[in-house]
């Protein structure tokens, strides 16, 4: 009998993945009205359950090697955290998911193909040379993004009330790269008119 394409594990990973995404509300509320050591301890389940749940969702999907290093950060901030009984090491994760997904993009301008062009041949097959030229430019696009995210994610984290770096990373973060991901569609949808003519 064929397994369904929502087996218990990939359930839990896309449970646990979507909890993440809220990471910034976890750690407001769980502060609040948990203590840090019980944020951590929850934060600390949920990072080694996506961890050992996660198997190859198709799409857009970091790698293996991706993933797990974005898990181990954040346990490694909730221990810390944990030990020295201060939620301030947590408040780091997303300007460090920000710097990894800098480097990985960045790293791929050096050694192409570029993120943005594998996921293009993920999805139309052969690239013209145009194309992968724009795709270039979107990736160098998103490394300043990440770069200018992470840098705010930063200093939200390192100078502001924790209100106003849930504010910032829980909400005007997603909105900006919402955004970027809808100009880029947009200038992507002129750029295939322009070559079709």
């Amino acid at each position: 009998m064929p397994s369904s394409g929502w087996s218990g594990p990939r359930v839990a990973a896309l449970a646990t993945g979507a909890l993440l995404v809220l990471y910034p509300v976890l750690v407001y509320f769980g502060i609040r009205y948990l203590g840090v050591g019980a944020l951590a301890s929850v934060l600390i389940a949920l990072f080694a359950l996506r961890l050992a749940t996660s198997r190859g969702i198709a799409g857009f999907r970091p790698s293996g090697a991706q993933l797990a290093a974005a898990s181990a950060v954040g346990i490694a901030l909730a221990v810390v955290s944990m030990l020295q009984r201060r939620a301030d090491a947590m408040l780091y994760y997303p300007a460090l998911v920000n710097g990894g997904l800098l480097i990985v993009f960045a790293a791929s301008l050096v050694r192409p193909p570029t993120v943005i062009e594998r996921i293009a041949r993920l999805q139309d097959g052969n690239l013209s040379a145009t194309a992968v030229a724009y795709t270039r430019r979107v990736t160098i696009a998103w490394s300043a993004f990440f770069a200018c995210n992470g840098a705010i994610a930063f200093a939200t984290a390192r100078w502001t009330s924790l209100a106003t770096w849930t504010f910032y990373n829980g909400a005007v973060s997603y909105v900006l790269m919402g955004t970027m991901f809808g100009a880029e569609w947009l200038v992507r949808k002129r750029v295939r008119r322009g070559a079709a003519k």
